[in-house]
């Protein structure tokens, strides 16, 4: 498996109502040590969280008047943009290598967004979340992160591949009933769709409190939309059998995946309902409530620790799991991870061809010195 990070990317780096004012947050992205704030305008900044003097983590330190982040070990200043704007000791000069990198960031989706590429930012790729923005019609629940101890790759493959909830998440999100079911990949550009419906079957505890409540059987929609690099959008829900899905309640799921590591996964996640609410009665903030820890529980107690558990057997035996048998449910995950594959090269491609063009007008030709007569 190819752990190389696409860099020209947008990363989801934190909910944006979990940045607080007056607040250094930290965060390690792609391998890099960063660290966010909100600017006096309400906007936010992302700069190095490493102070290049003696390398003491900038979120120990202070944010001041004027947007500036004080290292709190001997007192560097430095702005939104890495310039270090200020040297307390001797006479006061700033060395020309003291400032450090910056990294441009958008609040998209109620997500703090940020560019780890050294190509122009390009907002239009950031992924479709708008269902989670205020005024969508939706009504979103908690918006909720973990912290994994497994490579980016191997949490989408588990999301991408759901014929595991009938035995990982029995009663939950799956069943017996649910094991069988047509699984259908659909490709456009570099979005994948992996379909995934069931038909006249028993629904599981999840979506039987959606719809009808009653554990008469149904029809199932699933549908997980994977874009690059790690960013999923899982649509699913039931409704009569034979019947139409307007006639359904469901479910649409955010699942964004951060690499912080080769080893670590930043993961965000948040759902709102979808389709009819049959159940008028139903309070719906203790809904909203249930269905987050639900979901809370499917991704900690049952996902997180069988994925971890994978990631060590990978660290541990590289040779016996360096080539994993594939089966007819892997169709979705092993076209995604071909997909991020190329991207990856080309991006390597290109950062190769472009150091090589810059070596080439660096080197001075020396003519050879002629004879003086």
């Amino acid at each position: 498996m190819t752990t190389t990070f696409l860099r020209n990317a947008w990363y989801a780096a934190v909910w944006s109502e979990q940045l607080k004012e007056e607040e250094l947050l930290p965060r390690t992205i792609v391998g890099d040590a960063i660290v966010l704030f909100r600017r006096e305008d309400g906007g936010v900044a992302a700069i190095s969280d490493i102070c290049p003097h003696k390398f003491a983590p900038l979120h120990k330190g202070r944010l001041l008047p004027g947007d500036r982040v004080q290292c709190g070990y001997h007192g560097l200043e430095f702005g939104p943009s890495g310039n270090c704007t200020h040297n307390p000791h001797g006479s006061g000069r700033i060395p020309p290598t003291c400032n450090i990198k910056s990294y441009e960031v958008m609040e998209r989706h109620s997500m703090v967004w940020i560019w780890m590429g050294d190509q122009p930012a390009d907002a239009a790729i950031i992924p479709d979340y708008s269902f989670l923005d205020e005024g969508s019609g939706y009504d979103i629940g908690r918006r909720d992160f973990l912290r994994i101890e497994a490579n980016y790759r191997l949490v989408a493959d588990n999301l991408l591949d759901l014929s595991h909830s009938p035995f990982l998440h029995d009663g939950v999100i799956g069943g017996p009933e649910t094991i069988k079911a047509d699984i259908n990949v659909e490709q456009d550009g570099t979005t994948v769709r992996v379909h995934r419906p069931k038909y006249n079957v028993r629904p599981p505890g999840l979506l039987n409190r959606l719809f009808r409540k009653d554990g008469e059987r149904v029809d199932i929609w699933s549908t997980q939309r994977w874009s690059p690099p790690c960013y999923l959008l899982n649509d699913t829900g039931a409704y009569p059998p034979g019947g139409e899905r307007s006639d359904g309640s469901g479910v649409l799921g955010a699942h964004l995946l951060t690499p912080e590591t080769e080893h670590t996964t930043l993961y965000h996640f948040a759902a709102a309902r979808q389709g009819l609410i049959l159940d008028r009665n139903e309070d719906q903030e203790e809904f909203k409530e249930w269905l987050a820890e639900a979901r809370r529980h499917a991704f900690q107690n049952q996902d997180e620790p069988m994925v971890e558990a994978q990631s060590e057997m990978m660290r541990r035996y590289p040779e016996a799991t360096a080539r994993p048998v594939l089966l007819e449910v892997d169709a979705g995950p092993v076209r995604c991870n071909r997909i991020l594959d190329d991207l990856i090269r080309r991006e390597g491609a290109s950062r190769a061809s472009l150091s090589q063009k810059a070596a080439d007008e660096k080197r001075v030709v020396v003519e050879p010195l002629r004879e003086i007569k």
